[in-house]
C-alpha cells in the first residue's frame, strides 16, 4: 500500500539520428518542435551567480550532453527543468509549459519530465516494482492494475523484471540505477534528464547503465544528459554541449566538438578527460 507520506514526497520532488555530422545538420527538418526552451536564464546561491544568461532548446527527439567541470553549472541548469531548483532571470518553457512560481505549473512540467539522479533517489522501504507504481498513481491517478502492468513493462525495459519484488538495498548500483530509469519511464516522460547517472558507481556497473540509456536514444527518446563519458556523447548525441563559470561556452554535433574544438577552454578540458 502506497502511504500518503509517499504522495508527499513524490508531489514535493518530484533520436531518430546518429551522431554524425549530417544527421546535425539535419536537425532542424527532424526535430521540428521546441521540448526545453530556456532564454537568457540566470540563477544565484546568495551572492554566487552560477548560471548567467543561458540560452538553450532541445527539441523532440533529440539527444543532447552536457559537459564541462565540477561547478560549471551543468547539474543546476538541467535541475532548473523541473523547479528543482529555480531560476531567478529569464524563461523556461517545458513542453508547452511555462515555468515560474505557481505550483500547477511545476505539477504539470514535473509529469512530463522524468529525471535520474546520482545516486538513484529510490524509496528504500518500497520493493521495485512500488517504486516504479508510485509516481504514476499518485501524481497521474493511474489505478493500480494499469500501474502495475506499466511498472512490469518499464522493468522488462531494462532487463531486469526479476528484480520486481526485492527491495533497493537488495540491488547492485547499476541494478538500482536502471531501477531509477524505469520508474521514470513508467510517467511516460516527455523528456528524459540524466544527472551524472554513472558518476556514483562502480566501473564494471557503468556499462549496463550506458547501454540502457543508448537502447532510449535508439527508440527517439528525448533525452537531457550531464555526463564526463564522453564516448556515449560521441556515440549517442547529436548535440554536445559544454559549460565553464555558467555559460555555455561552445556547442556542436559530437564529430565537429571532439575533432576541431574552437575555445581554449573547450580545448583544455578535452585534453584532460580525453587522456584517461
Amino acid at each position: 500500500m502506497i502511504t500518503k507520506t509517499v504522495q508527499m514526497d513524490l508531489e514535493g520532488s518530484k533520436t531518430c539520428a546518429t551522431a554524425q555530422d549530417v544527421a546535425h545538420k539535419l536537425n532542424s527538418d527532424q526535430f521540428c518542435e521546441d521540448v526545453i526552451t530556456a532564454k537568457n536564464v540566470s540563477k544565484w546561491y546568495g551572492s554566487f551567480r552560477v548560471l548567467t544568461n543561458v540560452d538553450l532548446s532541445v527539441r523532440k527527439g533529440e539527444r543532447v550532453v552536457i559537459c564541462g567541470p565540477s561547478g560549471s553549472g551543468k547539474s543546476t541548469l538541467i535541475r532548473c527543468f523541473n523547479r528543482l531548483e529555480a531560476h531567478q532571470e529569464g524563461e523556461i518553457t517545458v513542453n508547452g509549459v511555462r515555468l515560474h512560481n505557481k505550483m500547477r505549473n511545476v505539477t504539470e512540467v514535473r509529469k512530463s519530465v522524468g529525471m535520474v539522479f546520482q545516486n538513484f533517489n529510490l524509496f528504500p522501504h518500497m520493493t521495485v516494482l512500488m517504486n516504479c507504481m508510485a509516481g504514476p498513481m499518485w501524481i497521474k491517478g493511474v489505478p493500480e492494475a494499469e500501474a502495475r502492468k506499466t511498472a512490469m513493462k518499464f522493468l522488462e525495459r531494462v532487463r531486469i523484471p526479476e528484480q520486481a519484488n526485492k527491495y533497493p538495498v537488495q540491488l547492485s548500483g547499476g541494478q538500482q540505477q536502471r531501477v531509477a530509469i524505469a520508474r521514470s519511464l513508467c510517467m511516460e516522460p516527455a523528456v528524459m534528464l540524466f544527472d551524472e547517472p554513472t558518476s556514483a558507481l562502480d566501473p564494471e556497473m557503468v556499462s549496463e547503465v550506458l547501454e540502457t540509456m543508448t537502447s532510449l536514444a535508439q527508440d527517439g527518446m528525448t533525452m537531457v544528459c550531464v555526463t564526463h563519458e564522453m564516448g556515449f556523447a560521441r556515440s549517442v548525441a547529436d548535440r554536445v554541449i559544454f559549460m565553464d563559470a555558467g555559460q555555455i561556452v561552445e556547442e556542436g554535433a559530437p564529430n565537429d566538438f571532439f575533432a576541431n574544438p574552437q575555445h581554449p577552454r573547450t580545448k583544455l578540458f578535452l585534453s584532460q578527460v580525453l587522456k584517461h
